[in-house]
């Protein structure tokens, strides 16, 4: 990487990454939450790291043997004293798609539970049938 040095201050360059600041929730403050992935020997289980949001918020769905997860949650806080109006809001939200291994889930079975900030996804596996043996054909 090189290192380019101007003499020249730009104060229109240091206020637009004044703004993008992640503290701002400029660009680089996507929420993207952590998720661990484990397969046993029955089931696939999912953990999603998403502290501050309610179970209501969360939309969990399979289709097309994607399985999409997401959230949205929107509050507002306004406060009025003798002289000042003060009003915070926040939005966050959040989608992560998976793709499923074809015909291994049983999506009728799927469980999702919410517990202090942890969302888990329980995905049992279909159980597989026995294969057919060979069967031996006796000619006449």
């Amino acid at each position: 990487m090189k290192l380019i040095r101007t003499n020249q201050f730009n104060p229109f360059q240091v206020w637009d990454s004044f703004l993008n600041d992640e503290f701002f929730g400029g660009k680089s403050a996507a929420y993207v939450p952590s998720v661990n992935i484990k397969e046993g020997e029955n089931s696939f289980d999912l953990e999603f790291s998403v502290p501050g949001f309610k179970k209501e918020d969360f939309k969990v769905e399979v289709k097309d043997n994607v399985l999409t997860v997401s959230a949205e949650v929107k509050k507002s806080n306004s406060e009025t004293k003798d002289n000042y109006f003060k009003q915070e809001f926040v939005q966050q939200s959040f989608s992560r798609s998976f793709a499923l291994p074809e015909g291994k889930i049983n999506e009728e079975a799927i469980i999702a539970t919410y517990q202090e900030g942890i969302l888990k996804l329980n995905l049992p596996k279909l159980e597989e049938t026995a294969k057919p043996q060979p069967k031996l054909i006796e000619i006449s």
